[in-house]
């Protein structure tokens, strides 16, 4: 198979999925007034009152050709849920302690307030809150 073929329709579907979803995104941003805070004292847009959400760069393949960040609160799962509702989030984007956020709703979660930090940092301050919560291994019998 053609190399140049894969890639070029992988490319188009890329960019196809990123016009979808940027619209659904938008949509749901103007609905429920997302980015049309003031700014306030720090610097950072108003969001749900004092959150703190972090989110990592989108290094992470996934589906659909998109590279995939995930987004964590190093204070309760309830905050979580509640940014990534606002974010648009669909409930199934949520892995027992973080949501899967395409590349594509990057921008806009750290728009509504969430802390760009790296993979590391997120992963530290995640352990560090008491939130992690790994995948149980099964032990054979």
């Amino acid at each position: 198979m053609d190399d140049a073929v894969v890639t070029g329709t992988a490319r188009v579907g890329a960019a196809a999925w990123k016009h979808v979803f940027d619209g659904l995104l938008r949509g749901r941003a103007a609905r429920s007034g997302a980015g049309s805070g003031r700014a306030v004292g720090d610097g950072r847009r108003p969001t749900l009152g004092d959150v703190t959400v972090l989110i990592d760069p989108p290094n992470w393949p996934g589906p659909r050709g998109l590279m995939w960040s995930h987004l964590v609160s190093d204070a309760s799962l309830d905050e979580l849920h509640t940014f990534a509702l606002r974010l648009g989030a669909p409930a199934r984007a949520f892995d027992r302690d973080h949501y899967d956020v395409p590349e594509t709703a990057h921008a806009l979660a750290v728009e509504l307030g969430a802390e760009a930090v790296s993979s590391r940092e997120l992963l530290r301050r995640l352990m560090a809150a008491g939130l992690r919560r790994r995948k149980p291994h099964l032990t054979p019998r």
